[in-house]
């Protein structure tokens, strides 16, 4: 076995998993030790949303998730066109409670 095979890893995606989870929010807190992104579904005019899945990380791990996506996001823009961005006030932030930050 060469060095590249023993390196590779064999992941699994479940029918259920494939299918996704649809989220337009999503809500990233932090304590000195990990990071927690919660994906909300919020539906237009409900005043009431649920936590669809939480992911919790290291922050390392969540510096390579910060990394990786900046990296795609690069690409994408430049296949597709800027990714215009809509500000609106009435969604709250990306990060909310006493230990998060932007």
């Amino acid at each position: 076995m060469d060095e590249k095979q023993k390196n590779q890893i064999n992941i699994e995606l479940t029918e259920e998993v494939a299918g996704g989870i649809y989220s337009n929010l999503a809500i990233i807190t932090h304590s000195p030790t990990e990071f927690v992104l919660d994906f909300v579904s919020l539906m237009p005019g409900a005043p009431k949303a649920k936590v669809k899945s939480r992911i919790v990380m290291t922050p390392q791990h969540a510096k390579r998730l910060y990394k990786a996506l900046a990296d795609n996001l690069s690409k994408y823009e430049s296949n597709f066109g800027t990714i215009k961005e809509v500000n609106n006030e009435m969604l709250p932030p990306f990060t909310m409670g006493p230990k998060a930050q932007a």
